[in-house]
């Protein structure tokens, strides 16, 4: 079941995926049956192709991004005369060392603003942790507040070849404490691992219109992700300007919040960064988008912008 935080927690997804919340067992029409056996070197430059997508090299020498970045991003609300930015996130990579092992640690902070608070108050607080080289998941924490439900997670990847689990302590006011272990796959990941895994996607080897399938633990299920390539295009992003972008989309499940009837589209920066600049999904009521708003520490040149605003 979709709630209203997922659209904030969407931020955290706006490059990678296409969202079809599903339980993993309910998912038609795309094959997870691979195991990690199945990953193949496609050229000497390493790329992989894995069981979920094709990514580029995830050596850290190689990767798209560095330690240090930091995006923002505005989340705005359009009904009817209403027009107008209810959320804020700020997105940062850092570089640590995890149990021994050399490591990113992702922060992922999301609110709404405060004229919005007497709404509908939401406050998203994302930890990652994810190895530097493979970007192999390790430990995850959520704390969300959002209009008086309460969400906590702390998740602990045991990657034991015989058995691989997540090891998960979840607690929502609605359900209480439950602590449980979920299925672990190679291409099992919490939400900001997932962000930035897929933003190394190998478009020499990504087909329009294909399903690309991956999964994400959240609380305690685990929910299919998978994203189509539509092509390229030119769009304007407030704030920013004209941008040359690659554009993605996702069939949105009916539920309490989404109309299923439509796509939501996301568009990533068609540079080496692969930054998510712009998104837009369709609610029950009203319309959901997304926009980069701010980043610094990139690896690469901002390149895609071709006209900045003035």
């Amino acid at each position: 079941m979709i709630r209203l935080s997922d659209i904030y927690g969407m931020i955290l997804l706006l490059l990678c995926t296409c969202l079809a919340s599903v339980p993993v067992h309910a998912q038609e029409n795309v094959d997870f049956t691979h195991s990690a056996d199945s990953l193949a070197v496609t050229d000497s430059s390493a790329r992989k192709l894995t069981a979920c997508v094709p990514v580029m090299s995830t050596v850290e020498d190689s990767l798209v991004f560095q330690a240090g970045e930091e995006l923002s991003f505005a989340l705005q609300y359009t009904w009817g005369a209403m027009n107008t930015d209810v959320a804020h996130a700020t997105i940062r990579l850092d570089s640590l060392t995890f149990n021994g092992e050399k490591a990113f640690m992702l922060s992922a902070f999301g609110k709404t603003v405060k004229f919005f608070d007497w709404v509908f108050k939401v406050r998203e607080d994302f930890k990652s942790w994810f190895t530097r080289d493979g970007l192999r998941p390790l430990k995850f924490t959520r704390d969300t507040y959002e209009g008086g439900y309460v969400a906590k997670n702390t998740y602990l990847y045991d990657w034991n070849p015989a058995e691989p689990l997540i090891h998960a302590d979840v607690y929502s006011s609605k359900h209480g404490q439950q602590s449980l272990d979920l299925p672990l796959t190679p291409c099992t990941f919490d939400l900001p691992s997932l962000f930035y895994f897929a933003r190394n996607m190998d478009f020499d080897v990504v087909d329009p219109g294909k399903r690309y399938p991956m999964t994400f633990a959240i609380d305690d299920e685990v929910f299919n992700v998978y994203f189509i390539l539509h092509g390229r295009e030119t769009i304007k992003v407030k704030g920013i300007g004209e941008v040359k972008v690659i554009k993605f989309g996702a069939k949105l499940l009916e539920g309490e919040v989404f109309k299923g009837e439509e796509d939501m589209i996301i568009y990533i920066s068609d540079d080496m960064n692969r930054l998510p600049v712009y998104f837009e999904a369709p609610l029950l009521v009203g319309r959901a988008t997304g926009r980069l708003a701010g980043w610094e520490g990139l690896k690469y040149p901002f390149s895609s912008i071709i006209r900045h605003q003035k």
